[in-house]
């Protein structure tokens, strides 16, 4: 990949890193080192396709005759920080002065249920009804 003129190869946890000889950082290292994984050819920067080989799988580029042999298996995942959303509902602050009704819980058959009723689509579409059980062991939340 090249960006502003500089020629990137992509790493095993998906960043970009500028592309080195052949074999800089291929399968290993000391223990703690990183293992950049190649997915360009450092010789013609043409994309590298993984093929097996006659002992292990390799990398290796259609245009030139580089090969570099993957002799172990690397995995890491890396999951995205979620961000953080706000309670639609106001939080645990919106439940504190609602009125409850004779609506039996789902979940534990408590037979009454705090109330709250919010307008969450279009102004010609009726409001949305959102219940909280009114056993404190319960607490179970469901919409109507």
């Amino acid at each position: 990949m090249e960006i502003g003129g500089q020629v990137y190869a992509a790493e095993a946890v998906g960043s970009l890193a500028p592309a080195g000889a052949a074999g800089e950082l291929g399968c290993g290292g000391g223990a703690g080192s990183s293992v950049a994984i190649w997915l360009f050819c450092p010789s013609c920067r043409n994309e590298l396709i993984v093929e097996e080989g006659q002992r292990c799988r390799r990398y290796a580029c259609n245009t030139c005759p580089y090969v570099h042999n993957i002799t172990r298996k690397v995995t890491k995942r890396k999951y995205p920080k979620l961000k953080e959303v706000d309670d639609v509902l106001g939080g645990a602050a919106a439940w504190e002065n609602v009125d409850s009704t004779a609506e039996p819980c789902p979940k534990c058959e408590h037979p009454r249920a705090y109330f709250l009723q919010l307008q969450t689509r279009s102004a010609d579409e009726p409001m949305t009804t959102f219940y909280k059980c009114c056993n404190a062991q319960c607490g179970h939340r469901w919409r109507d």
